[in-house]
């Protein structure tokens, strides 16, 4: 079994805390708001996912590091309906995530992990 790389464990941990953050930032949402507004239902599940994706990539899962990087694209293409300056930090750290997760040690991880299950 592949050790886990401590810049997996990161980005993990921060996507774990990112998600549990916005669900946070919901809440006021849910007590003002009737019915729901539908904006505060998709932000709901972008941070349901981030946590799904911090929590899975933990457990060496594949398929969460492609859903990491489909999360964070997914942001940069919401960026492109905001300011220049946000679509250049999201694909910054697009870029970088990207990096991470591809790199030949995280792929020995998530193939190792991949194997025994």
């Amino acid at each position: 079994m592949a050790k886990r790389p401590l810049v997996i464990s990161v980005l993990s941990l921060l996507f774990i805390t990112i998600g549990i953050v916005g669900i946070i930032r919901q809440i006021p949402e849910f007590k003002t708001a009737q019915p729901l507004p539908s904006d505060a239902i998709w932000v709901l599940l972008v941070s349901f996912i981030a946590i799904v994706c911090g929590a899975f990539m933990l457990r060496g899962k594949n398929w969460a590091r492609w859903l990491t990087l489909a999360w964070m694209l997914f942001h940069v293409v919401i960026s492109l309906l905001h300011s220049p300056k946000q679509v250049v930090v999201h694909a910054v750290i697009f870029v970088l995530i990207a990096y991470a997760l591809l790199r030949a040690e995280a792929r020995d991880y998530f193939s190792a992990t991949n194997q025994r299950t």
